[in-house]
C-alpha cells in the first residue's frame, strides 16, 4: 500500500481531485467483509466525495447505510462515490456547498432528512491546511478560512443534527495526529483539530442524557487530495516516511474505525478519539 512515487502531481486547489491523484487511493480493500452493522441507518458524510470521506461512505453503504455526501465542488469525484454507493444497493444524495456557510450546513441537514427519511449518523469530515513557514503568515484571511471550515462548520452540522438524532445514533469528527503533537508549519490547521477533540469531548457529555455518541478519528498522514493540493513534490515524495511503518496510510485503512463507531458494536464508547497513524504513540 506504498504511496512511494515520481509522478508530478501538484494541485494547485483545495481540497484537490482524486481522480488526478497518481497512484490512486485505495478507498475499500479488496475481501471487506460487510456485516450488516449499519442496516437501513441513514449517514451524512460532509467532504464525503473523496479521500477519507468516500471511503467511508462506501463502507458505510456495504454495511446498509444510505448515505447523503456533502461536497464543496468537486463534481466528479461526488458522482463517482454516488455511483459507488448505488453499486452496494443503496441510496446516496449529493449536496452540493459551502460548509462555512451555516444556512447551507442546516439545509444540508434538512435535505438529508427529507430526501433519505431521518437522520442517524453525522460524520463531520470536511476540512482544509495552508502551510505557512512562519506565524506572521498566517493572514486574517487564512485563519478565518481554515476556523469556518474546520471546526465552526462542525458545530453548525451538528447543531442542525441534535433535533433529528435519537438514543442510538451517533456523530463522528474527523480530528488528527496534529492536535496531538507539535506541526511547526500547520498552525492555524492543527489548532482547529485540537479544537475538534475537545469540542468531541464536550458535546460527548452533553449529549449523553440523550443516548447520543460523540467520537472522533485522528488519521496521522493519509493517501488523499487534501494532501496533493497542500504539499508540493518532495515532500509527496516523503509523505508517510516519519511514521513507524514508513508509509502513508490509505483512506481503506481508517474507514473501518468510522464503522465501529457508527455501530452498535462501540456501544460503550463516547467521547474518545481512535488514533489510526501508523505507530506514532500520542498521549490521547
Amino acid at each position: 500500500m506504498s504511496t512511494q512515487h515520481k509522478v508530478p502531481q501538484k494541485q494547485d486547489h483545495q481540497p484537490g481531485v482524486e481522480s488526478n491523484m497518481h497512484p490512486a487511493p485505495q478507498y475499500i480493500k479488496d475481501g471487506y467483509k460487510a456485516a450488516g452493522k449499519l442496516q437501513d441507518k441513514v449517514a451524512l458524510i460532509t467532504g464525503g466525495d473523496s479521500g477519507i470521506g468516500r471511503a467511508v461512505a462506501v463502507h458505510y453503504a456495504m454495511e446498509g447505510a444510505d448515505v447523503a455526501i456533502v461536497y464543496l465542488e468537486e463534481d466528479g469525484d461526488a458522482e463517482k462515490t454516488k455511483k459507488l454507493v448505488e453499486n452496494t444497493g443503496r441510496k446516496c444524495i449529493l449536496i452540493k456547498g459551502d460548509v462555512k456557510d451555516r444556512g447551507f450546513c442546516t439545509n444540508a441537514v434538512e435535505k438529508t432528512v427529507k430526501l433519505l427519511g431521518k437522520l442517524n449518523i453525522l460524520v463531520n469530515n470536511s476540512g482544509v491546511q495552508v502551510p505557512q513557514e512562519d506565524l506572521q503568515d498566517i493572514t486574517e484571511e487564512q485563519l478565518e478560512t481554515t476556523f469556518k471550515t474546520n471546526i465552526f462548520a462542525y458545530f453548525h452540522f451538528a447543531t442542525a443534527a441534535v433535533k433529528y438524532l435519537h438514543p442510538g445514533d451517533v456523530i463522528i469528527n474527523t480530528t488528527s495526529v496534529t492536535a496531538y503533537r507539535s506541526s511547526p508549519h500547520l498552525i492555524d490547521y492543527s489548532s482547529t483539530k485540537g479544537a475538534i477533540t475537545t469540542f468531541t469531548r464536550s458535546l460527548a457529555t452533553n449529549l449523553v442524557k440523550n443516548k447520543i455518541r460523540v467520537n472522533a478519528v485522528a488519521p496521522g498522514p493519509v493517501w488523499t487530495p487534501l494532501v496533493v493540493a497542500t504539499f508540493d513534490q518532495e515532500k509527496l515524495n516523503e509523505f508517510g516516511n516519519e511514521t513507524a511503518m514508513k508509509r502513508a496510510g490509505q483512506p481503506s485503512e481508517v474507514a473501518p474505525a468510522y464503522v465501529f463507531l457508527a455501530s452498535d458494536d462501540s456501544s460503550y464508547i463516547t467521547g474518545q478519539v481512535i488514533h489510526i497513524n501508523g505507530g506514532e504513540v500520542v498521549n490521547g
